[in-house]
């Protein structure tokens, strides 16, 4: 049986030592630490998503700026409300809530935004800067992954990884991140042949493609570890009820794999966490002040 790779302790551990780092942070550069984030509209998961980002924010010793848009604002509007934020020394991060409404231009949002506060690491900048090996900001979710991985496995070196799923949030920085480990690397897709052959050689295998429990336990190699990227709303075992499940069939694969994350509880937390924890390493390097690289 799997060890169950807990998420939900692990972000409970990070969040705790940035609010140290956040504390020290205030002390030395004299204000808070700041994470702005925008949301353009009323999608009911993306307010929710806010509302938590802002109260982690806060929980944290870092300072909230909330900026909420009503869905007709024009992209003129919103562009300048990024420079805005772009100059103000009081903000350290700026996040801009995806998906926007259909009229604005997603990437031409991102790209407006400072590659040095882009704590998504979405930017084409921050993207290449991880292509490269150069310090930047990674996507909050694969490096949540990456984290979990290194804190289960210890050394990657050498191992064996298949991410499926090519995303630009998920799947190429995770492979990027895994690749810069030391890891063997194999990008699958929905295009990919014999997907359950490819997905068997892996020691390591990071299913981010939003399928609900598409990977079965026989495509897993015993002993491997698993990590469950995806977040699933599928019918609940009560007429009218939903239950969350991820890309992996968890129940059955649990019985092959070595270790394993739930969902929810395994990537989940993390990703909110790690958004902080970009959030504050921005701060430091605004600040020009040292900040060990293993600290957080």
């Amino acid at each position: 049986m799997a060890d169950v790779i807990d998420g939900k302790a692990f972000a409970a551990g990070l969040r705790g030592r940035i609010a140290t780092l956040a504390a020290r942070f205030e002390a030395e550069a004299g204000r808070k630490a700041g994470l702005a984030v925008v949301l353009v509209g009323e999608d009911p998961a993306s307010q929710v998503y806010v509302r938590s980002k802002g109260k982690s924010t806060i929980e944290a010793g870092m300072a909230s700026f909330e900026y909420k848009l009503p869905v007709d604002t024009d992209e003129a509007t919103l562009l300048a409300l990024v420079e805005q934020l772009n100059a103000d020394p009081a903000v350290d991060g700026i996040l801009v809530q995806l998906p926007l409404p259909a009229h604005l231009d997603e990437q031409k949002v991102i790209a407006t935004i400072s590659p040095d506060k882009d704590v998504d690491g979405f930017h084409v900048t921050n993207a290449g800067r991880l292509a490269v090996g150069q310090p930047g900001y990674v996507p909050c979710t694969p490096l949540g992954c990456l984290m979990l991985l290194k804190d289960k496995l210890g050394s990657l070196s050498g191992l064996e990884a298949v991410v499926i799923g090519r995303s630009n949030i998920v799947g190429k920085p995770m492979a990027q991140l895994l690749l810069a480990e030391s890891c063997t690397i194999t990008v699958a897709h929905s295009r990919t042949r014999n997907l359950p052959e490819v997905v068997r050689r892996a020691d390591i295998v990071v299913a981010a493609v939003g399928r609900p429990e598409m990977v079965k336990a026989d495509w897993i190699k015993p002993g491997a570890t698993v990590i469950d990227v995806g977040i699933n709303r599928v019918p609940g075992a009560v007429e009218g009820k939903t239950r969350l499940v991820g890309d992996v069939a968890y129940e059955d694969v649990r019985h092959v794999a070595g270790a394993i994350t739930p969902v929810p509880g395994g990537v989940g937390p993390m990703t909110i966490a790690v958004l902080l924890r970009n959030a504050l390493v921005a701060a430091y390097r605004h600040a020009g002040l040292e900040l060990a690289p293993d600290a957080i």
